[in-house]
């Protein structure tokens, strides 16, 4: 399994197109063949910079969705509303913790 992060810094003023722009696709990002979790994170401070966390079963899935054209449309239209050059990372877990509280 590949886990996905992509940290997103928007314009201040594009936060809500990008909200809705996630609002109407996550789902079929969600259905992709290989996609086996799909979430959006905002940072606690920073009202502008998202994270978006996801789960794919293999590299050469996760890479038949950046190269798709579902993909493209997705992201031409994301990379519109940045503030700042996107990071991503993809990353396998090595151990999980469970912390009691």
């Amino acid at each position: 399994m590949i886990i996905r992060i992509v940290k997103m810094t928007f314009k201040k003023d594009r936060v809500n197109d990008f909200a809705e722009l996630f609002e109407a696709r996550k789902q079929t990002i969600r259905n992709f063949q290989g996609c086996t979790h799909l979430e959006l994170w905002q940072d606690s401070v920073l009202e502008n910079v998202f994270f978006t966390y996801s789960h794919w079963s293999s590299v050469a899935e996760l890479d038949h969705y950046r190269f798709s054209s579902f993909f493209k449309d997705t992201w031409g239209k994301t990379k519109a509303l940045f503030a700042e050059k996107p990071k991503a990372w993809s990353v396998i877990r090595k151990s999980t913790t469970r912390e009691d509280h």
